[in-house]
């Protein structure tokens, strides 16, 4: 059961690396556009899967479609996502240049990333809960006693608790690395 406990834990703080990863930080990193949809080919697809992403400056990212029929469609995508750029369309690259985050912008990013922090406290304890479930469900019907009823829901607790400190790091380093200039 500890692995089972520790995997989907284990998921909870992938997800919210993941999350992390797409909040702009006033440095350029291909996962702020990478996920972003493009209508090509009568389909929805990510634009890492139809054109290479580089960063040539700190602050720029270029986005070179491997087709250049669908140069517009990912110029349009990029202006309906989000993340608050223009995109620079040259006639085979599109230029993304990152502004510099003001005071107040940072605030406002931290606020997200406490969002997403507690989105990921709220996965980890529905694990944690699911867990306990099964562990009582388990004791009724007779299959483990009620001391190891305990054990098992110690077990489940030390994992969360690790998960809770690894959400809370990684909270921190985020909001360290959005407050630095």
């Amino acid at each position: 059961m500890k692995d089972e406990v520790m995997r989907e834990l284990s998921n909870v703080t992938l997800f919210l690396k993941d999350e992390f990863s797409k909040i702009r930080t006033g440095r350029a990193h291909a996962s702020l556009v990478e996920s972003i949809g493009v209508e090509v080919y009568g389909s929805i697809t990510p634009i890492h899967q139809v054109a290479s992403i580089s960063i040539p400056e700190p602050r720029t990212l270029a986005i070179s479609p491997w087709d250049k029929h669908i140069l517009n469609d990912i110029e349009k995508a990029l202006r309906k996502s989000d993340i608050g750029v223009t995109p620079l369309n040259d006639g085979s690259t599109i230029r993304i240049i990152l502004p510099s985050l003001t005071e107040e912008s940072r605030k406002d990013l931290v606020k997200i990333v406490h969002k997403k922090a507690e989105e990921a406290r709220i996965r980890m304890r529905n694990v944690r809960e699911h867990f306990v479930k099964s562990i009582e469900k388990l004791q009724e019907s007779g299959e483990i006693s009620e001391d190891e009823k305990f054990k098992q829901r110690q077990i489940v607790q030390k994992s969360v608790d690790e998960c809770n400190s690894s959400i809370e790091t990684l909270r921190l380093e985020k909001e360290k690395e959005v407050m630095t200039l």
